[in-house]
This record gives structure tokens, sequence and C-alpha cells, in this order.
């Protein structure tokens, strides 16, 4: 009768044992899956090299519209003072169109031609006013 009461006592401690374990294997599985779910989306892309590889191109994107603008700025300021025009840097298809090197994967265009034309501004009045002194400078008058 002892040998039947211990032996019914071990399979309860065994059975017990591995219904615990199964929760929590069930728990551990959940939580990864969760896990998973957060860091990918539906088609297994990594969310977090997305992001960063988006703020790594809008940034880049900024430096480009930076660079153009201003030397666009540049360029087009130098020649206006040159040709005896007056300043008006909105006069320039460059400054209206502010998009020269745009591309989608640099974020809102709306954005990239705010900082274009920033720069662009920037440029134009340095190379207006280089030009501008030079020609002063050298006793011509337009």
């Amino acid at each position: 009768m002892k040998l039947g009461y211990s032996s019914m006592k071990t399979g309860g401690y065994l059975l017990a044992f591995f219904l615990l374990f199964g929760i929590l294997v069930t728990v551990a599985s959940s939580t990864a899956q969760a896990q998973y779910r957060d860091r990918y989306d539906r088609y297994g892309n990594d969310r977090y090299r997305r992001d960063r590889d988006w703020d790594r191109n809008r940034q880049s994107g900024f430096q480009q519209a930076r660079q153009m603008g201003y030397s666009y700025g540049l360029n087009v300021g130098a020649a206006d003072a040159q040709r005896g025009q007056s300043y008006n840097p909105q006069r320039s298809r460059y400054y209206r169109n502010a998009a020269d090197g745009y591309n989608s994967h640099y974020g809102n265009r709306g954005a990239y031609q705010q900082v274009f034309r920033s720069a662009f501004l920037q440029g134009y009045r340095e190379g207006y006013q280089r030009y501008a002194y030079n020609n002063r400078r050298w006793g011509r008058r337009w």
C-alpha cells in the first residue's frame, strides 16, 4: 500500500513539474514573440535599422541641400552682380524650384527645399557682395 501511494505521489510531482515547465516555456515564447514583433515589421524587416537608415539618409539629404543651395546661390549672386542686376535672389529659378539634387530617400521634400533656400540665400548674398566689392575696389561702375 505504501509503495502505491509513494508512486502516485512521485507521479503527481512529475505532473506538476511538467505542467509548470510547460507554462514557463509558453510564457517565455510569447515574450520572445512580442519582442520580435516590436523589433520587426510583418515582412521581417528590422524597424530599428530602417529608422536609423532613414535618419542617416535625411541627414545626408540636408547636407546635400546645403551644399547645392550654397553653391548655386554663390554662382547666381556673382553673375547677377556682374551683369549689374539688382539684388533679388527670388528671381532665380534655383530658388523658386529648390529641389535640385532631391531624392525621395532624403525624406520630406518641403524640408529639403527649406534648407536649400536658406543656403541659397546665404550663397547669393556672399556671391553678390564679393563681386560688387571687387567692382567697387577697381573703380568699375555699373
